[in-house]
């Protein structure tokens, strides 16, 4: 690990997830440190379920990242200051299949104990263990105007993920 990040308790961390998430954005980031892919993710969650600090995420099917989600047992979750806007907005507009999107934003790379994805510039970072996962259902929405969301019925994938790791820096 990188000197400049200390391990925390996922439930030290400060700041409302709803912000953090909704508004400034993170990184979703699934593979290892031979091959993974990231991207900008403004829906998920985290929370306290079966008695583990867990975070929740949605991958639409054709998303590249949703590749490495399925093959792999972990995900990383990235949280930046508003300086690195661009490197979100470039992550969540363009794919890994057509640009290496880490040479492209600069963003430095290093692996966790266990050989997942960590960024030298973000703040916050977590890395999760899936747990669960399951595809949104459109019959199951209670309020039909969400389903405006999906207008090519590319329904989310989510993941359910116990939080093993938080680091932030210092």
């Amino acid at each position: 690990m990188i000197s400049s990040f200390k391990k925390i308790d996922p439930k030290d961390f400060e700041g409302n997830v709803i912000q953090k998430i909704g508004f400034d954005w993170m990184l979703i980031t699934a593979g290892n440190s031979e091959k993974f892919n990231t991207m900008t993710a403004s829906w998920g969650g985290m929370g306290y379920l079966w008695n583990k600090p867990v975070a929740f995420i949605f991958i639409r099917p054709q998303r590249f990242t949703y590749e490495f989600a399925e093959a792999n047992e972990y995900f990383t979750l990235h949280f930046f200051d508003e300086r690195y806007r661009e490197i979100l907005d470039f992550c969540g507009t363009k794919s890994g299949r057509d640009v290496n999107k880490i040479a492209q934003t600069g963003l430095k790379v290093f692996a966790s104990s266990r050989n997942n994805i960590y960024y030298e510039q973000s703040y916050l970072q977590m890395e999760c263990r899936k747990l669960y996962f399951d595809d949104i259902n459109p019959e199951h929405f209670l309020d039909e105007k969400i389903i405006r969301n999906y207008p090519k019925n590319d329904f989310h994938r989510f993941y359910i993920g116990e939080i093993v790791e938080c680091i932030e820096r210092y």
